[in-house]
């Protein structure tokens, strides 16, 4: 049998020897690459083309929504496993709607990490009976009809929301121009679109957050407890 390659993506080194002791564990794994952020993840994924992708959802640069979408765009048959610290409806929702074919809270990793590794290279699906429920709650739910929460930032486009995440880890218009390959005229047009559609009149971006960071993709920005508000 050939051997399993794993990319693991996290912004914190102690998480990552952690994941990956854990997964070195099984004789017919290795990790062939750990990245930092999720712009890394995604040069790796796209270098390597490993069989199976780890992101925690909530790295600078990209998170591991945006990251998990921009590798499914360019390897769409990539199985991506997504670690993240809740189990929020949202956060959910937006894990599949990224694409990807897990789903392992942190804090059951050393439970669980493994049997959905397992599960993807079998290639099948990993998600807790919890999670499964959910779905199948808000499938029902829409089939009857019934409101679905909207996120406070839908009226954004991708491109806007990575700015958005961007612009509110503190980065400059220059800088967020130059992790989006663009002009910084352009950059800046496009932050005061996102302005006009927030109703906002400040150019700088804050976040609050009562228990977790930002929730957010490459199609959908959803927000997990927290508030955008100006500064």
């Amino acid at each position: 049998m050939s051997v399993l390659r794993l990319l693991i993506a996290d912004d914190h080194e102690i998480v990552r020897r952690g994941l990956c002791a854990l997964l070195k564990s099984h004789a017919e794994w290795e990790v062939c690459a750990e990245a930092g952020d999720g712009r890394e993840a995604v040069e790796k994924a796209q270098q390597l083309k490993p069989d199976i992708v780890i992101l925690d959802i909530g790295m600078p640069n990209l998170n591991g929504l945006i990251a998990a979408r921009q590798i499914l765009r360019i390897r769409p048959d990539q199985k991506i496993l997504i670690l993240t610290i809740t189990d929020e409806e949202q956060v959910v929702r937006e894990v599949l709607e990224a694409g990807a074919r897990g789903f392992v809270l942190k804090s059951d990793a050393a439970r669980d990490l493994v049997a959905a590794v397992e599960a993807l290279q079998a290639g099948t699906t990993f998600f807790t009976s919890r999670i499964g429920e959910m779905v199948l709650r808000a499938y029902l739910d829409k089939g009857r009809g019934g409101s679905e929460r909207v996120p406070d930032l839908s009226s954004l486009t991708s491109r806007e929301r990575g700015m958005v995440q961007l612009l509110a880890e503190g980065k400059s218009t220059k800088e967020v121009a130059f992790l989006l390959n663009l002009g910084v005229k352009t950059a800046e047009r496009q932050r005061s679109n996102i302005m006009r559609k927030l109703g906002f009149h400040s150019t700088r971006f804050g976040i609050t957050s009562s228990r977790f960071t930002l929730a957010h993709n490459d199609e959908h920005f959803a927000l997990v407890e927290n508030r955008v508000y100006i500064v």
